[in-house]
């Protein structure tokens, strides 16, 4: 009987420590180690990232003071950082980044984010009035920041980062470029928080590019290649597949540079790459237009040109989709549709390679076979 009793206490303890090291909205009674200049108990409250159990608390303390308790677990092992943006981008926006090292304890700071490039985050510099801040951990798990803003009215526009798993800021206060970062909008008056997303443009994006500059394509190619007994349907084929495929490709092109506008992100060598491929592309249509006659001298040059600029496009396109997915950091299902169909085109090529191979050799046996005869025959007579 004195066992079970043991572990009935033994299990509610833990479930009570695991219970307040978690922070939820829940927790009518935030257990802080001491008293601060602000009532935390009139404080609204809201879920702003749930993937990695960021809270923000807040309301006003005054007509020109607002009180911010924003919340994250210890366990990202990693600055967190939460931006006061006009636009609801991350350029041009003051974030306030706090973090709990077990070597240099914890720290708090503000930043102004004047671009994408480490040189570019400014310690201790932004367009907030900061007051009464600190960071406390008062308890293994969570971390607090606490502080104040001299404002009329905060931003509605809010960005959350985590930076990269066991770095902090340095001595001078640098920071490495965040792992992770959400662009949200806040509705202070109700609680309410929603994620200002642009996954469907994104993925709009990557379907068009990766289905027109390099699976139609590799179709196109084929047909071209394979199937040029069935004249002339195939290059009325060929010829409508790699239209569609480049103005379908250049659309996606398009909505690519949209959305660059729209979020903050390095993508300078996805966007040059990009560029490449829809110069290919363009290179590709001046071809057909300047096609010279099958009897023309120039016809031989004209084959080599058109034949390998093409393989180099898509060359270009599927090593540029695989990069866009890493950069989107979509996950395997996508990287495993993309691959098998690639694959699949490439094993279908390979086996018309081989067929190919085939038959011409057959028809060079064959001619050797017919020519050898004749010769005896002649030599004969002779």
């Amino acid at each position: 009987m004195k066992i079970i009793t043991h572990l009935c206490l033994v299990i509610l303890l833990s479930t009570s420590t695991l219970v307040s090291s978690q922070d939820s909205c829940s927790s009518k009674v935030l257990q802080l180690d001491r008293p601060y200049p602000f009532d935390t108990t009139i404080l609204k409250c809201s879920s702003v990232w749930e993937p990695h159990n960021f809270i923000l608390r807040y309301g006003r303390a005054s007509s020109n003071v607002w009180s911010f308790i924003f919340s994250f677990p210890s366990s990202i092992n990693a600055y967190a950082a939460i931006g006061f943006s006009n636009d609801g981008k991350m350029v041009k926006s003051s974030a306030i980044v706090g973090w709990i090292s077990g070597l240099n304890g914890g720290g708090m700071n503000q930043y102004y984010l004047g671009g994408l490039s480490d040189g570019e985050v400014v310690p201790g510099e932004g367009d907030l009035y900061v007051m009464n801040e600190t960071i406390i951990q008062p308890n293994p798990s969570i971390v607090y920041m606490i502080f104040q803003l001299k404002t009329n009215q905060p931003s509605s526009k809010l960005i959350y980062s985590i930076g990269p798993n066991g770095v902090f800021p340095d001595t001078q206060g640098k920071l490495q470029q965040h792992s992770d970062a959400i662009s949200t909008v806040i509705d202070y008056s109700q609680g309410v928080t929603s994620e200002v997303s642009y996954l469907k443009l994104r993925r709009s994006h990557g379907v068009i590019n990766m289905t027109s500059w390099s699976i139609l394509m590799i179709i196109g190619y084929i047909i071209a290649r394979h199937f040029k007994k069935w004249d002339p349907i195939w290059f009325y084929l060929h010829a409508s597949i790699q239209t569609i495929s480049f103005l379908a490709g250049t659309a996606g092109i398009l909505i690519g540079y949209a959305l660059s506008k729209k979020v903050d992100a390095n993508v300078n060598n996805h966007k040059n790459i990009a560029i490449i491929i829809l110069v290919l592309g363009i290179l590709q249509v001046f071809a057909i237009i300047l096609r010279p006659k099958p009897e023309s001298k120039l016809r031989k040059y004209w084959n080599w040109y058109h034949h390998y600029v093409g393989r180099i496009l898509i060359i270009f396109a599927i090593a540029n989709a695989i990069y866009g997915l890493s950069l989107a950091k979509e996950g395997s299902k996508w990287f495993l549709a993309y691959g098998v169909s690639i694959s699949i085109l490439v094993i279908i090529n390979i086996i018309l390679e081989v067929r190919m191979w085939i038959i011409a050799r057959r028809k060079t046996q064959s001619t050797n076979n017919s020519s050898h005869p004749q010769s005896l025959e002649f030599a004969y007579q002779t």
